[in-house]
């Protein structure tokens, strides 16, 4: 018994060593958890909303530029329109003047005509004057309106003449008429050039204005285009990385978000949102895991109980008849007896670390292992409750199984937890079959097979949701098969189950397949 006691310590001790391990990695989690908060909360906040708003501001800020550019090129028009309408009135009336002139030199009439339209143009140059000074030039408008006013003067003084008694001498009038003609000619080249300029100058900037609209459309369209992919990219990358970091949660890695640019905005506020969950959903699932190994280390007591009552009784008896007839007996029976306690207690030692290994906790690690090892001791474990229960058990095991890469004490509570459901299920008794063999894929297959009640199909889409069972009430956790599903899912496999009511069920459980000599990989180094 003394050898017992001591290899309960050990595991006692190794437990404690192990609870320890799993404590600082908590720890450790906590920590880079912590710090992921505060590299993700201390970064210079932009929001998506400011971004979006200075975004469309740009936009509206070009579209008012084009807006403001459009309307003082239609002013421009508009005044060189009406710029042009003056000047062409005073080239009409130029021209009017000239003809008038004309008659009066051939017929003698139309002078006081000529003289009228000469004022009258005049008075359209003066209406002009700021306009046609910031196009030619003050010095030109100057020559230009003394030409006018020369020209007006020698009407006036042709008019004048005409008026005395015996009226202007033939050399005189000659004299006048020249000066009227080059004059006159002089201001009317001058009336069409301006004209000739100011419809130049408008055909320039209804020219530039069309130029200019298409060339500020494209730059439109261009920083549309821009500012909507820079902001599609910095919306639409971080939800890529979420459903990265989604389908890495579900995989069992709950390694904290981090930060990735140099500002936080709305998304940030949703890492730290996922951080949190992950950390609830962490320690939610540990306390699961916790809950269902106790679940099933107290399904266990029963056989465990039975299992040690009966090496106890026999050693108590040969104890008691050695005590009370040690002189009676021959050397070679007390041996005999000595024997006997010592293969009884070695037996209850062997249930004793069969069950210490089970609670055992410690940080789970990825190695190559042998689906067949952990069947047999999950076999071994159950023998008494199955026995309970009279269910027999039914293992193929071929010799050639390639190893698994997994954790060997989650692989062993899997298989407690399905021998478990399976026992229950026969409570008549019944056949417990266990098949394994190669699957595609580089998967390994694994059956564990009962002849019992059955579950309906209602339940089968359930049947791995946390909590739910159709036994009775202090009969199940309904925690065993969510716990068993988490721990597939986490060594990267998966779990089916098949099932018919009053013919049995059977679960199928896909691992892969080692393809290392046994290097350990931390169970947080999974992608």
């Amino acid at each position: 018994m003394g050898s017992t006691s001591n290899s309960a310590g050990s595991e006692a001790s190794r437990k404690g060593a192990d609870s320890s391990d799993e404590g600082v990695e908590s720890s450790e989690y906590e920590q880079a958890v912590r710090e992921a908060e505060r590299a993700l909360v201390e970064r210079r906040h932009i929001s998506i909303r400011l971004r979006i708003a200075v975004g469309l501001g740009v936009c509206f800020l070009l579209t008012a530029a084009v807006t403001v550019a459009s309307l003082v090129s239609l002013n421009e028009v508009r005044t060189s329109q009406e710029f042009l309408e003056k000047v062409s009135n005073y080239a009409l009336e130029l021209d009017q003047a000239r003809r008038y002139e004309k008659n009066y030199f051939l017929y003698g009439s139309n002078l006081d005509d000529a003289l009228s339209e000469a004022h009258t143009a005049h008075l359209l140059l003066r209406s002009a004057d700021s306009s046609i000074r910031k196009r030619v030039g003050a010095e030109e408008f100057e020559r230009v309106e003394t030409n006018l006013e020369v020209y007006t003067r020698l009407l006036d003084r042709l008019h004048s003449l005409r008026n005395v008694r015996q009226g202007p001498s033939r050399d005189e009038r000659a004299d006048i008429e020249r000066e009227l003609r080059r004059h006159g000619a002089q201001l009317l080249l001058d009336a069409g050039t301006l004209v000739d300029q100011e419809r130049l100058r408008m055909h320039t900037i209804l020219r530039s204005s069309k130029l200019m609209g298409t060339a500020a459309l494209i730059v439109v369209l261009l920083m549309i285009v821009f500012i909507g992919n820079l902001l599609t990219r910095q919306i639409l990358t971080p939800i890529g990385r979420f459903l990265r970091h989604t389908k890495r949660i579900a995989a069992g890695d709950y390694a904290p978000i981090l930060p990735k640019r140099r500002f936080r905005d709305e998304l940030s506020d949703l890492a730290l949102a996922v951080n949190q969950m992950v950390r609830q959903l962490r320690n939610h699932e540990a306390k699961l895991a916790r809950t269902s190994r106790m679940a099933a280390v107290g399904t266990l007591t029963a056989g465990v109980a039975h299992e040690l009552n009966n090496p106890l009784n026999n050693i108590s008896l040969d104890t008691e008849a050695m005590l009370e007839n040690f002189e009676d007996y021959t050397d070679d029976e007390k041996k005999k007896m000595l024997r006997d306690i010592l293969t009884h207690v070695e037996r209850a030692g062997g249930t004793v670390r069969n069950l210490l290994d089970f609670t055992r906790q410690e940080t789970p690690v990825f190695v190559s292992t042998s689906i067949a090892d952990i069947v047999e001791r999950g076999v071994r474990l159950m023998t008494n409750e199955a026995a309970l229960s009279d269910v027999r058990f039914d293992v193929e095991l071929p010799p050639d199984l390639p190893l698994v890469r997994g954790n060997p004490r989650s692989l062993e509570q899997v298989c407690l937890n399905l021998f478990l459901n399976a026992i229950q299920a026969m409570p008549r008794g019944g056949t417990l079959s266990v098949r394994a063999a190669p699957a595609e894929g580089d998967m390994v297959r694994l059956d564990v097979t009962d002849t019992g009640v059955g579950i309906s199909e209602d339940h089968l889409a359930s049947v791995f949701d946390p909590f739910f069972t159709t036994k009775e009430v202090g009969v199940g956790t309904g925690l065993g098969l969510s716990v068993t599903y988490g721990i597939i899912q986490n060594h990267h496999g998966s779990i089916e189950v098949k099932s018919k009511v009053d013919s049995g069920t059977t679960f199928s459980i896909y691992l892969p397949r080692s393809s290392d000599d046994g290097a350990k990989h931390s169970a947080t180094d999974q992608p």
